[in-house]
């Protein structure tokens, strides 16, 4: 697989990652662990070679699978993981202070059984710690050579301006796809501005965009999108006629919905790379896929406006889950 450069870090990562997530957090039953030890290692030998994670996933438990997973592969692959989100009580809990980011790069370089780790993201911004502060850590972190490049998840403009002075940033994570367009407005100006690298998660829509979900899917109980407002039946019907579009390129270009999904956000900018989670080994043939499809302008500008036309229906998080978004 190609690979693309993060902004001008001087990091290269191939061009479609894998978002392991779905791996110990699911959506709905928890996926098998040597069915996943086989994805992880047959994704790296299709040429996957840039995987993201978290502490959180599981929790911890994500990093100590694709570091049993990946042993054999470790000098071969850029590795991402994240900080800053805890288990209180059994609920999530935002705290980006120093000594809790310097505590938790420890636990992930154990875990991952990495000498250093090759990006390292503050997971949420903590609206309580000034992120100069997270910076200055980051830095200190990458002068101990224990982190070689940091990011952000979910920032804001003003956020990414202010801790890029002290300390540049590597990447920015966000959800970005078909159906979320909202990263066009600012971020995507921005980053190009600064020179950062943008890393997409849920390209596929969380897996609306592949054409699998219908109004009589059900999402059950343990399913993270059943509360989501986008995934609510009014809403489904509503955003039906994006996937409807996307598979009508699909069939002119002899290529599935998912591929065309993730082939349109390669087409934005280089310094693009959409991470599609996905716990079977068939959907990462499918994903690897999309990056040998290649649109004409014209093509791309058709897909584009018509996208365009489309009113999206339903907030991609719950109120609560929207609070952790930073500006």
């Amino acid at each position: 697989m190609n690979k693309r450069e993060l902004g001008k870090s001087g990091l290269r990562v191939s061009e479609i990652g894998l978002g392991a997530m779905g791996m110990s957090l699911p959506y709905g039953e928890l996926p098998d662990k040597q069915e996943m030890i086989k994805v992880l290692q047959e994704a790296v030998e299709l040429g996957e070679h840039f995987i993201d994670t978290a502490e959180v996933y599981g929790p911890y438990t994500n990093e100590e699978l694709i570091a049993e997973a990946l042993a054999p592969y470790k000098d071969e692959l850029v590795i991402s993981t994240k900080g800053g989100i805890k288990l209180v009580d059994g609920k999530q809990v935002i705290d980006g202070r120093p000594e809790v980011l310097e505590k938790s790069v420890e636990g992930s370089l154990k875990r991952l059984k990495l000498e250093a780790l090759d990006i390292y993201f503050l997971h949420r911004v903590d609206p309580n710690v000034p992120i100069e502060e997270v910076a200055l850590t980051m830095q200190k972190l990458i002068n101990a050579g224990k982190i070689k490049h940091w990011g952000l998840s979910e920032a804001g403009i003003q956020t990414i301006r202010k801790a890029h002075v002290v300390e540049p940033l590597t990447a920015v994570e966000s959800e970005y796809s078909l159906w979320t367009r909202e990263p066009e407005e600012e971020l995507l100006p921005t980053l190009e501005e600064l020179n950062i690298g943008f890393i997409p998660f849920s390209p596929l829509g969380k897996g609306f965009l592949t054409g699998k979900i219908d109004l009589d899917t059900d999402f059950g109980a343990g399913d993270a999108r059943s509360a989501l407002p986008r995934f609510q039946k009014e809403a489904l019907e509503a955003n039906f006629k994006l996937v409807e579009l996307i598979k009508q390129v699909a069939e002119t270009k002899k290529a599935t919905p998912a591929q065309i999904a993730l082939a349109w956000i390669l087409a934005q900018k280089p310094w693009i790379v959409p991470i599609p989670g996905t716990t079977k080994i068939k959907r990462v043939k499918e994903n690897i896929g999309a990056a040998e499809i290649r649109f004409t302008a014209e093509e791309l500008q058709k897909l584009t406006q018509a996208a365009d036309q489309i009113q999206i229906v339903g907030h991609r998080y719950t109120p609560e889950l929207a609070k952790r978004v930073s500006l």
